[in-house]
């Protein structure tokens, strides 16, 4: 099978049977999901209720076009106005993917300004390190090299500000250095030319598990509020309590502008993200007569029941609280690990999305060549070993590894984790 799927083919040869929890059953035996996926799974494979609304939706109509309401629909939109989303983002728009999602969002965004009269105002701020999807605009305003190769020349240029990437800042104020990069683009760009930011509250994994410095949100909400320029918040990784909160967001005192969310959303039982407003951003649009296209499968119903299930369970079971503290034992056990590890740089992460970045030096923050993958054999080594770890970076950030395992883990899966991932850096990097 390897020589037809993938499309090109794959080094590894992984075949998954069934899941339960936080493992995967493969035919070569048993793999503790410590990523959860790609960062997706957050109740746990195999939950026979999701699974039981996935069907009962399945038998109650099979497609239904998106601007349409079914029942899966209404309880949805219920349950997130209800119980996740703040009041302020009281509008809703569904896509299948993150790529959509994020590409839908940016469109509203540049909608917004030029049904006020603003068409200049049409360009995405991203940043250094990001990912925000595979489309060609997702990518071009994405920070990922190596997701540019081969089409880096069709690309249309977004201005770039630096991920405030704290290790290996340039300046002894870390704080002052990203705020003033980011002033100094919009001066330079043009405010009126700057329909929004875009960008992770926590960068995912083509950075693994950033952090900013205590102020920047705050800053960077100001900055954005001065110059007519809105926020979006990227949080199809981080969102629906991956960080230990609801929102990655929400570890600081402000709100997006528009809010992109969704791996978490139906947990990897069905293909879901969404986009959430404000009113402010989405009247002038409908005043305008302008029109948020749907996509053909956005919202579909049975992935909409999936998303009932899921966000059910999380609050029925306390889920967020537990990736808050679960997240604290990992975060906990990876420092005590590899605080003084010669080839390990930084522990970084909230919740339950932890990183762990590799270097040759580790005083000078030298990265290992390229041609060493490091990260790669990592997770080779961790596969071996029955876990599988989610390797990170960008191409120009390499050798990261990210942990994001879904939130029903046990305690001592976590510890395993963190003691499999030492002996497979040790042997990698000898």
């Amino acid at each position: 099978m390897s020589d037809h799927w993938p499309f090109l083919q794959s080094t590894r040869d992984i075949h998954v049977t069934g899941a339960e929890g936080a493992y995967l059953f493969t035919k070569n035996g048993p793999l503790l999901d410590a990523a959860g996926g790609a960062i997706v799974v957050n109740v746990g494979h195999g939950r026979q209720e999701v699974a039981d609304a996935v069907g009962r939706a399945t038998a109650q109509s099979s497609y239904v076009v998106p601007p349409w309401l079914t029942d899966e629909r209404v309880a949805l939109v219920e349950r997130l106005r209800e119980d996740w989303l703040p009041e302020s983002l009281s509008r809703l728009h569904m896509t299948s993917g993150g790529s959509e999602a994020v590409e839908s969002a940016m469109k509203i965004a540049i909608m917004h300004h030029a049904s006020r009269g603003q068409p200049k105002k049409c360009r995405i701020i991203g940043r250094s390190i990001s990912y925000h999807g595979t489309t060609l605009a997702t990518t071009a305003v994405g920070g990922h090299e190596a997701r540019k190769v081969g089409i880096a020349h069709v690309l249309n240029p977004h201005p770039v500000v630096p991920t405030p990437y704290v290790l290996r800042c340039p300046d002894t104020d870390p704080l002052r250095y990203f705020v003033e990069e980011l002033e100094k683009t919009i001066a330079s760009e043009g405010a009126e030319t700057i329909a929004a930011l875009l960008a992770e509250p926590i960068t995912g994994s083509s950075g693994g598990a950033i952090v900013p410095p205590d102020g920047y949100w705050e800053a960077v909400r100001r900055i954005c509020d001065q110059n007519d320029i809105l926020l979006i918040m990227d949080e199809v990784m981080t969102g629906f309590g991956r960080t230990g909160t609801d929102f990655g967001y929400q570890h600081w005192p402000i709100e997006p502008d528009i809010l992109i969310a969704g791996k978490g959303l139906a947990g990897g039982y069905a293909p879901l993200v969404g986009v959430f407003a404000t009113d402010r951003v989405a009247q002038p649009i409908a005043e305008h007569g302008y029109n948020v296209m749907f996509h053909t499968f956005g919202a579909h119903p049975a992935a909409c029941a999936a998303a009932v299930s899921v966000l059910t369970i999380l609050r029925r079971e306390n889920l967020v609280e537990r990736s808050r503290m679960l997240g604290e034992r990992l975060h906990d056990r990876l420092t005590s690990a590899f605080s003084n590890h010669p080839h390990v740089a930084e522990v970084r992460g909230r919740g339950l999305l932890q990183a762990i970045e590799i270097v040759r030096d580790r005083d000078m923050l030298d990265p290992f060549p390229v041609e060493d993958s490091i990260s790669g054999r990592v997770v080779g080594e961790g596969l071996k070993r029955g876990i599988f770890f989610y390797g990170g970076g960008t191409g120009v950030v390499r050798d990261i590894v990210c942990m994001g395992p879904p939130f029903v883990i046990e305690e001592t899966d976590v510890d395993r984790m963190v003691e499999t991932l030492l002996e497979c850096v040790d042997k990698v990097t000898a």
